[in-house]
Order: C-alpha cells, then sequence, then structure tokens
C-alpha cells in the first residue's frame, strides 16, 4: 500500500487557502494556521461530550451528605479531633490518609479546570492556587501547625 501522506497535506493546505481566498477571508495570516485546526463540526462535537462529562460530575455526590463531600467540612472534623484525642489522632497516622480521603473530592473539582483558558467566569478559577480545596488545605495545614507549636 503506497503512502499519500506527503501529497495529502500540501492538497488540503491548497484546498483550505482557495476557500479562504474565495470567501474573502482577510484576517489570514500564512504561517499562523495549522493542519490540526478543528472544524466547526468538531468544536461543536468535543463541547457537547466537555459539556456532558461535566454534567455527569456535578452528579458524583450527589446522594452523599454535605458533610462528607466539603473538603473544608471534612477537613474541621479531623482538626476537632486532632484538638480532642491528639493521641488517637497521631496514632491513626491521619496525614498519610488525607491525600487518599479528599483525592477523589479535589479530582472532581478539577474537571472542569483548564490551566490554558485565560478566561475567568463564576466557578472558573484560573489559577490552582484560587480554587477553594487548595485554600481549605492551607488553612487546615496552618492550624495543624500553630497546634503543634504549642
Amino acid at each position: 500500500e503506497e503512502d499519500n501522506s506527503s501529497e495529502f497535506i500540501p492538497k488540503c493546505r491548497t484546498c483550505r487557502r482557495q476557500a479562504r481566498e474565495q470567501s474573502g477571508e482577510g484576517d489570514h495570516h500564512e504561517g499562523l494556521s495549522s493542519d490540526e485546526e478543528l472544524t466547526p463540526t468538531e468544536v461543536d462535537e468535543f463541547q457537547k461530550s466537555k459539556d456532558n462529562v461535566l454534567e455527569d460530575s456535578r452528579k458524583i455526590f450527589e446522594d452523599v451528605h454535605a458533610d462528607f463531600c466539603d473538603i473544608r467540612k471534612i477537613l474541621l472534623k479531623f482538626q476537632e479531633w486532632k484538638e480532642k484525642f491528639p493521641d488517637s489522632y497521631c496514632d491513626a497516622y491521619i496525614s498519610f490518609c488525607l491525600p487518599k480521603l479528599l483525592n477523589p473530592l479535589i479530582r472532581v473539582q478539577l474537571i472542569s479546570w483548564n490551566p490554558l483558558e485565560v478566561v475567568i467566569l463564576h466557578q472558573n478559577f484560573t489559577e490552582l492556587e484560587g480554587m477553594p480545596w487548595v485554600r481549605a488545605i492551607e488553612e487546615f495545614s496552618d492550624a495543624e501547625n500553630v497546634s503543634e507549636s504549642k
């Protein structure tokens, strides 16, 4: 079987260039286009798939009590445990368990995060440090450091 890929790419470029010329598209700059540009149909399909994933992700914890799907509330329970029963807390090796415990909650929040997007919408935090779970963990770590220094 022959490899016609070396002929295919220049033909595609020529077809796109001719289509631009016929449509009068004046804002095209030679050398700035890509052979990997998505068609409007592909963009629509991607957006629909993305919307479906985001919709499904909102349903993941819908049957979980609010105290167990909010990172701040979970960490508050551990902080209370540490203050009331420090020996038990220490014996349970909580610092090793927390990453595994919080992992699913954090991953769900990261589903919609795109570090390459510059647009900041209502719940779209472009910087990781601005996400609520990061602040909750920082506050928990700060509180833990203060109680250890006592």
